[in-house]
């Protein structure tokens, strides 16, 4: 009756001496669940509603909306691939083969990498824009920003194969029972190519932003009053200008702050077992910063909110309704 029990309680019953404990679930864990899922469809949701407006609104094709919807699209795999799949794994075992199990963790990679490379180019858009918005037009065009796009989503893919080159040579080394997934990747690589070269560009750009926008803001007030002596469209868009990068500059601070406590274990712990308690913590809230991004565009972009109300309604279905006034 024991053995009976005891089996009942293993991932693979037959694998007495191999098999790994299922996972067991207190009431605490089932509300966690609720909460983890109602935040993967949350983040989804809003990222959907970021890219249907982005693609649809001929007045929003802009070069920085662009980088934003690279953004949005990692975001958006985030909620619908990454956070189903790391709750799935908390609370089930492992029915799949090793090779499956590398392939699966190769994904979220790929995609927590390209939204860190597209961290990078919204920085370096407004970079252009703020530090030298005379040659912006010229510098930044719409197939230049689709280059960079594509080689930021290329980066992310050639980054996640070097992180997880040794699991996918040999998957399955590091489980230490059947029923489990758990990789190991080189926090030391992982900590220079996502984080460290991707924040020290971040932040350096964005100081030398905020220097200028300080500068700018100083003489649109003091210049105020003599506003007759250049066009006034030119303050309106220098204006425009400023406030997308004090935007753009809160969700690269929101993402600073998601994505710090993970890699500062890694700093002090060369090696993250992926598949852990705290690793899968960590990555929670990592991917949370997914659900944050569109919620600093509904706060500070009046046009996300015009276009969810759009969007909602099924106004877009409409003919012509790409061309409707959305700024």
């Amino acid at each position: 009756m024991m053995e009976t029990l005891e089996a009942a309680e293993l991932c693979f019953p037959r694998l007495l001496n191999m098999s790994c404990r299922k996972p067991t679930r207190s009431h605490a864990g089932v509300i966690l669940f609720y909460f983890l899922s109602f935040i993967s469809l949350l983040t989804a949701t809003l990222n959907l509603l970021v890219i249907i407006s982005i693609s649809h609104f001929r007045q929003l094709h802009t070069t920085t909306n662009l980088a934003l919807l690279s953004l949005a699209v990692s975001d958006f795999l985030v909620g619908l691939v990454v956070m189903p799949g790391e709750i799935i794994l908390t609370e089930t075992c492992w029915f799949l083969d090793d090779v499956t199990c590398a392939v699966y963790y190769l994904l979220p990679f790929i995609i927590i990498s390209a939204s860190a490379a597209s961290m990078v180019f919204i920085s370096v858009d407004r970079y252009v824009a703020i530090c030298s918005p005379l040659q912006y037009p010229t510098k930044v065009t719409l197939k230049r920003v689709r280059v960079c796009v594509s080689l930021c989503w290329i980066y992310a893919f050639l980054v996640s194969i070097l992180l997880m080159y040794d699991h996918l040579k040999q998957p399955g080394r590091y489980n230490s029972c059947s029923g489990e997934c758990v990789v190991n990747i080189s926090g030391d690589l992982d900590l220079v190519f996502n984080f460290i070269i991707p924040i020290s560009i971040i932040i350096a750009l964005y100081l030398r932003v905020f220097v200028v926008a300080v500068s700018q803001a100083r003489a649109m007030r003091s210049h105020m009053a003599a506003v007759t002596l250049g066009p006034p469209q030119a303050v309106t868009a220098k204006r425009s200008e400023l406030k997308a990068a004090r935007t753009l500059g809160i969700v690269v601070a929101v993402f600073l702050l998601c994505y710090c406590p993970y890699y500062c274990v890694s700093l002090t712990d060369g090696k993250i077992m992926i598949g852990s308690a705290a690793e899968a913590f960590m990555s929670f809230l990592m991917y949370f910063n997914s659900c944050l991004n569109p919620v600093i565009y509904a706060l500070f972009y009046p046009w996300f909110r015009k276009a969810i109300r759009l969007i909602v309604t099924l106004q877009v279905m409409q003919p012509g309704s790409r061309d409707t006034n959305i700024l």
